[in-house]
């Protein structure tokens, strides 16, 4: 009996011993757990978040309307989505006093930090100081001269430096309307306009579409007032041998009182006279989106907005040769950096860093139907696959840009009055380019 019970005693003993033993043993193991825990959320502290890039923030003004605003801004939003630690701020205005307020904000200090400025008002912010020179800049941000085309590079080249980055060059193209030259048997089998060479041969394409068209649509439209008869009065006059001759080489006396100017401009005004230009038109380029003209003569920056249009038969070809050799008017958008107090190194970086993504996408700004400053661009599958663009894509080797003068837009206003007053059956030709001269002459000598 004792035996037995001291073996019970003993069991109970090694029992209570193994029970022991497994609660210190769970007693240790949560120990550990919450020492892991500890360790975890205490000891060692989570990694810090890398702090929000806050971009370089540039603002950027630019003149566009209509159909150009839209695909500048959506060429805007994608530089902004691809590069976070850039934000281009885009502000637009019309053209009619954009260059006004652009002088006035550099002259009172509140110059945006990158502009849209055209080559043909390049000379006066250039000798006025109110740009910066972008050679040095432009080599840092790794953007190329070389990269552009040659005729469009030159329109930024003062005094052997580059005061700009060209976006392109808009230039005058012929649009016409398939409908209504089918109508008057002038297309040929590839959807082309039959045209014959000379005056004769332009003049005589209009007066066919006027015999075969609808009375009501506009054989060329054009308007009555404005620039666009100057426009191809320029064409024109450069087309000619040996015209094109706009100031005296000492820059000092107009000179295109002439008779090439003269037959040019005399070719212009019988257009208006014979009503192949309808009298009266102040929207020429609604009167072609709306079906109301057979051929329009105006920038290729109609392109984009012209191919939207419903049930227009849209066809694009350059300007025609009408004279002894290609020319047509036309400029360039230009980028270009106000000249400002407190420009950082930082800005002036982030400016051209857009500058040149904006060249390399041209293909984007060539939607609107611009040809793009870039070489390789505009050799591109892209770009070729844009339809219009590359059938008028070599009119930028040969643009004639206005002469470079700083108050050429002035000079260029007194042009437009004097043009409008023959159009209106005021004056002659003759009269007409004997007043302009005359005016030049004034401002050439204040």
């Amino acid at each position: 009996m004792t035996g037995s019970r001291g073996s019970r005693n003993r069991n109970s003993r090694i029992g209570y011993g193994n029970r022991t033993i497994r609660r210190i043993a769970l007693l240790m193991g949560a120990s550990i757990a919450v020492a892991a825990a500890a360790g975890c959320s205490g000891e060692k502290p989570a990694e810090k978040l890398p702090d929000p890039v806050q971009p370089v923030v540039l603002e950027y003004w630019t003149p566009f309307s209509g159909g150009d605003n839209i695909f500048m801004t959506e060429l805007v939003e994608k530089f902004n989505a691809e590069h976070e630690d850039i934000r281009v701020e885009q502000i637009n205005s019309r053209l009619d006093d954009y260059y006004s307020r652009l002088r006035t904000a550099i002259l009172a200090g509140n110059a945006p930090d990158l502009a849209i400025v055209h080559a043909t008002n390049l000379p006066q912010f250039v000798q006025n100081g109110y740009i910066e020179k972008l050679d040095g800049p432009a080599a840092e941000t790794g953007l190329d001269w070389s990269m552009f085309n040659a005729n469009i590079a030159e329109s930024t080249l003062y005094g052997g430096g580059h005061y700009a980055v060209p976006l392109d060059t808009h230039a005058l193209v012929l649009y016409y309307n398939k409908k209504f030259l089918r109508q008057a048997g002038l297309l040929d089998a590839e959807g082309r306009p039959i045209l014959e060479p000379g005056e004769q041969g332009f003049a005589g394409f209009l007066e066919r579409i006027k015999e075969r068209v609808p009375s009501g649509i506009a054989p060329l439209a054009l308007p009555s007032t404005r620039i666009d008869s100057v426009w191809l009065w320029w064409s024109l006059y450069n087309q000619i041998d040996g015209g094109g001759r706009f100031f005296s080489p000492d820059g000092t006396k107009a000179v295109f009182d002439n008779s090439d100017s003269l037959r040019a401009l005399e070719f212009v005004d019988g257009l208006y006279k014979r009503e192949l230009i309808p009298p009266g038109i102040n929207d020429a380029f609604k009167m072609f989106h709306d079906g109301e003209a057979a051929a329009l003569i105006t920038g290729m920056w109609g392109t984009g907005a012209f191919e939207k249009a419903e049930g227009l038969e849209l066809g694009v070809i350059p300007f025609p040769v009408i004279y002894d050799h290609p020319a047509v008017w036309g400029d360039t958008h230009t980028l270009a950096l106000p000249a400002k107090a407190g420009l950082t190194p930082e800005k002036r970086k982030a400016a051209l860093t857009f500058a040149k993504w904006a060249v390399d996408n041209g293909v984007m700004w060539a939607e609107a139907g611009h040809v793009p400053s870039s070489k390789k661009v505009v050799a591109s599958e892209a770009f070729s696959a844009l339809k219009f663009r590359s059938d008028y894509a070599a009119t930028a080797n040969y643009v004639v840009y206005w002469p470079r003068h700083v108050k050429q837009w002035t000079m260029i206003e007194k042009l437009i009055s004097e043009w409008e007053k023959m159009i209106y059956r005021q004056q002659t030709p003759a009269q007409a380019l004997e007043r302009a001269a005359a005016s030049v002459d004034n401002q050439l000598g204040k």
